[in-house]
């Protein structure tokens, strides 16, 4: 095993760890799917369903949080799944969570000029070509491979550059949000909850569709994972970071169970299936009709369209820092783990996505999707992976320092374990209302193939030195393993809050 000693800045503070995570998990579909799980679970149905899938994400977010404090190093994944499985289980691990990051990265430079087209209608000139049945325009393709090219650039320039776009952005995004839950709260009607409130004409049909909504859900809040793999770049105390990152999926949880109850809360289940076979933007129509002018409904569609760019922030940073750790474990070519000499970025990982997310457009916006679904499964797939990485590491190295260390470990990592799983099976049983479709199939085959190629490239041409993992050489004073003195009371509140909560689930 190697050392060495960070070459990162380390600039990112909690605030940006924060916004960096909850707003790649807040991205477009809170504008756009908010109909379609009202009209699958009900209002509250729908809110519960994401509270439950909430649940499942939680268990597996405190296997991260353990691991990241643990192991703060460039790469998350790759690290803890190397210290707990080896070179092999950590190249599928890391290669997986990488196709997630890039598929989410390419979708969302095609979404972004598609959503233009609700703000501005006329906005399509010069028809191109079309693929699957999507027309692509001259304008279209400007617009995206512009702000993938921006993206890129502001990538580069530097982490903080990057973490002070998307508090921007976030903070956008938070306002809209709140302007429609307050405004429905003042102009909305239990009324309109009135035979929505659940689907199903018996209990157990209810229970059926709210379930049918929580297993989506999970799939609505991958991008918490983005914190450990810029590990090295933060710049908080290690305990702090592993809260921070369940902090952003608590947030998360809450910010599209309240959506959903304002929507509910404004429109009747018939404005909702009007709005749903006419613009299919239900959020923005209920924000007009809360504030009662069409105007507000495009507040709505910008904060949606600042989520595209968050969640695209997000996950540049996260596919770089990955592809930064396989390179510098000779799993991929090491050109990939050059950093910027000023600014301290993988900036070769960063062209490479970067393009890919500037060629994606010419694909059109079904293939994209085809992409983003073949990347969850691989996210999906990660998450198993590092949830058994934390039990066998538990078991493996009992005395590793753990500044934030999960309560009930057993229990916690048993259920990350079978849910992540089942996440994993939802994309592999036909019928499931998850499964893959053959073309996306294809793309989880090429890239599994790539991976194959670049394991057997580099193995026989760097020998000993493939799959080295490199142990990070920490100058931290023992404070920083600490709360800060003035957070101690507040740390030990959400510690005690954490223990209840899962001593109540265990029993």
């Amino acid at each position: 095993m190697a050392q060495k000693k960070s070459e990162f800045d380390k600039v990112f503070s909690a605030w940006d760890i924060l916004v960096i995570a909850f707003g790649a998990m807040i991205g477009w579909g809170w504008v756009v799917s908010s109909g379609g799980w009202i009209e699958t679970g009900g209002a509250v149905g729908a809110a519960l369903g994401f509270a439950i899938g909430g649940v499942m994400i939680f268990f597996v977010g405190l296997t991260y949080a353990e691991l990241t404090a643990a192991m703060p190093q460039c790469g998350g994944e790759h690290v803890f799944s190397h210290r707990a499985m080896g070179p092999n289980g950590s190249f599928i691990c890391t290669w997986g969570i990488i196709l997630g990051y890039v598929g989410v990265a390419c979708f969302e430079a095609c979404a972004f000029p598609t959503i233009l087209t609700y703000l501005w209608p006329g906005f399509l000139k010069g028809y191109l070509y079309s693929v699957a049945g999507f027309d692509i325009y001259a304008s279209w393709l400007a617009v995206a491979i512009t702000l993938a090219f921006l993206i890129t650039v502001i990538n580069i320039l530097g982490a903080k550059t990057a973490a002070v776009l998307q508090t921007i952005l976030t903070v956008i995004i938070g306002g809209a949000g709140i302007l429609l839950i307050v405004a429905s709260v003042i102009n909305g009607s239990v009324d309109n909850l009135s035979g929505q409130m659940f689907v199903g004409s018996t209990g157990g049909s209810m229970i059926k569709n709210v379930l049918a909504v929580a297993v989506v859900t999970p799939f609505y809040f991958i991008g918490f994972d983005v914190i450990p793999q810029a590990a090295e770049e933060i710049n908080v105390p290690l305990k702090k970071i592993g809260k921070m990152l369940i902090l952003s999926v608590v947030l998360a949880v809450i910010f599209y169970a309240l959506v959903i109850l304002a929507v509910g809360y404004v429109l009747d289940g018939d404005a909702i299936t009007a709005s749903e076979a006419g613009t299919g933007l239900v959020t923005a129509d209920a924000m007009a009709k809360a504030f009662g002018t069409p105007v507000m409904a495009k507040v709505v569609i910008v904060g949606g369209m600042c989520g595209i760019v968050t969640s695209w922030n997000s996950f540049m940073i996260g596919g770089s820092r990955a592809m930064y750790s396989m390179a510098e474990s000779y799993m991929i070519p090491p050109f990939f783990a050059k950093l910027h000499p000023k600014y301290k970025t993988p900036v070769n990982s960063l062209y490479l996505i970067g393009a890919l997310t500037m060629l994606a457009p010419l694909a059109g916006r079904k293939m994209m999707v085809w992409i983003c679904d073949a990347g969850n499964f691989g996210c999906c797939l990660a998450y198993c992976m590092v949830s058994l990485s934390f039990l066998i590491l538990r078991k493996k190295e009992p005395d590793m320092p753990r500044p934030y260390k999960v309560p009930a470990y057993k229990f916690v990592g048993t259920m990350a374990v079978l849910m992540s799983g089942f996440m994993v099976l939802m994309y592999c049983i036909p019928g499931s209302g998850g499964n893959l479709v053959w073309q996306e199939w294809i793309m989880v085959g090429g890239w599994s193939l790539l991976g194959v190629v670049f394991y057997i490239v580099c193995k026989k041409k760097y020998k000993e030195s493939f799959g080295m993992l490199v142990e990070l050489i920490s100058d931290e004073d023992a404070a920083t393993l600490m709360p800060e003195a003035d957070d101690a009371e507040l740390d030990l509140v959400i510690d005690e809050a954490i223990e209840r909560v899962l001593k109540r689930l265990a029993a």
